[in-house]
Order: C-alpha cells, then sequence, then structure tokens
C-alpha cells in the first residue's frame, strides 16, 4: 500500500497540541507498517522551517526518526515541500534517507500514474504571496536570509510570519482552484490519479478521466490517503484506527 498525509503543520498551535498530532500520526504509520510499500508527505509538514548548513529546527524528532527507521528498511519516503517548509538542504536526504522534491512529481505507483502536488502554487491568493513565492523558492534570496539572519533570528522571524500570515483558515476558493487544477491534469495528461493538499479540504472526487484525491489537512481532521490493491480510500485516523470516509476506489489497475 501507499500512503499520502499533509499539512501535519508541526509547530502550530500550543505544545501539548503539537505532542498529540505527532504521537497520533506516528500510531497511524505504526499501524500500516506491516504493508506500507511507500509513504508520501504532500507539504507543509511543518508550520516554519529553515535549515542552516548545520543546523536545522529543533523537534518533532520521534516523527523523524520513524522516517529513518522507515528508509532504513527500504521503504521509500518522499516530501514535497509546501508553502510553510520549502527551505530545505540536504538533512532529509542525507540523514533520514528522504527524498525531497520542490515541484510537482509524475511517476508511476501500484499500475497507477500518480501527479503529485501542494497545491499552493495554484491556490488564489492575495499579490503579496503571488510576489513572495517566486523569491521565496529562488536561491539567491533564500542565501541571503540565511546569511543575513542567522541561526535563531532567521527561525524567530519565520515563526512571527507563521503566526502572524498563516494560522487562517483556507477559503473555498482554493478548494475549487486545485479540484479544477486536477480536472484539467486527468483530462489532458496521462495521471489517473492525482494528489494534493494545501486546501485543508479533503476530497475523494472521481471523474470520468480518473480520481481527485485531496488529503485534507492532517492537523485539522486527522485525515490522510491509501492506495492498494482495492483502489484509492480517503481516510481519518480516530480512536486509534483507520475509518474510511469516502470511496468507492479507482477501477482496478490494468
Amino acid at each position: 500500500m501507499i500512503l499520502f498525509v499533509s499539512d501535519m503543520h508541526f509547530g502550530r498551535g500550543e505544545a501539548r497540541q503539537q505532542r498529540a498530532s505527532e504521537a497520533a500520526l506516528i500510531d497511524c504509520l505504526h499501524a500500516h507498517a506491516a504493508d506500507v510499500e511507500a509513504l508520501y508527505l504532500v507539504g507543509d509538514v511543518f508550520e516554519h522551517y529553515i535549515e542552516y548548513p548545520t543546523l536545522i529546527p529543533k523537534g518533532f524528532v520521534r516523527f523523524q526518526a520513524l522516517l529513518a527507521a522507515w528508509t532504513d528498511r527500504s521503504v521509500p519516503v518522499t516530501y514535497l515541500v509546501g508553502n510553510h517548509d520549502p527551505w530545505h538542504r540536504d538533512y532529509f536526504e542525507t540523514e533520514l534517507g528522504v527524498r525531497v522534491v520542490f515541484d510537482g512529481l509524475l511517476e508511476p505507483l501500484r499500475g497507477r500514474t500518480v501527479y503529485l502536488e501542494h497545491g499552493d502554487r495554484l491556490a488564489p491568493g492575495g499579490l503579496l504571496y503571488r510576489w513572495l513565492r517566486p523569491l521565496l523558492r529562488h536561491p539567491l534570496p533564500v542565501a541571503l536570509y540565511r546569511t543575513l539572519l542567522p541561526g535563531d533570528a532567521g527561525l524567530r522571524l519565520a515563526r512571527w510570519s507563521s503566526h502572524r500570515f498563516g494560522g487562517r483558515p483556507v477559503d473555498d476558493r482554493v478548494a475549487t482552484t486545485l479540484r479544477r487544477h486536477a480536472d484539467r491534469l486527468l483530462h489532458n495528461t496521462s495521471a489517473d490519479l492525482v494528489v494534493m493538499g494545501h486546501s485543508h479540504h479533503p476530497e475523494h472526487r472521481p471523474t470520468e478521466h480518473g480520481l481527485y484525491l485531496n488529503t485534507g489537512s492532517w492537523h485539522y481532521h486527522r485525515t490522510f490517503g491509501r492506495l492498494d490493491e482495492d483502489g484509492v480510500r480517503l481516510l481519518r485516523w480516530a480512536d486509534a484506527c483507520a475509518e474510511v470516509l469516502a470511496g468507492p476506489p479507482l477501477p482496478a489497475a490494468p
């Protein structure tokens, strides 16, 4: 089976809430460990993440240890960065064995052609975000930020910005935009499954050309996706078990 989860936003909220969210995700992943073939983290794993050449943000080491344990036993883990956590260097790859991807990804999974992307580049937003997003991904301003605001200063500014601008609910326009983009991908590309996050709105939407899965938000809803021999399902982790929220699955893969 393949697992998809996004928008954990580790670092958002009170410390007790953050620890509970991390523990629940670890429990969920442990429950699937015997059959898992790959794990995809579809962006915004962290509420704010800036990696320096020799420093990384502290916290959530139990989750990171699980990722390392899985990759050590040859379970591939892929991390598609989101709008809250794009400033990775090489820590996740060299220390944890996790593949980090900065753009959309198209690849075969269990007989499907799957397109994966966080979704923030598509979402409607203010002029400020549309202007800032390319800068936040460009190596020159990122290098300047790390140089001029090293260590704690840079992380404190990122934390303040995240709390100031990033804690608002995502509006319905975002979900609509991502849904329309998924429809275009399913119609015009080889993909028959599109997986995204960002909207915080879990969706399992079959179309005549395939299926759109939005994993929703682990932080708010504890939702995630699963692809196995029976198809694709949207699930929620509750009371120490996975509850199926949506189906039917895709038809059997050719």
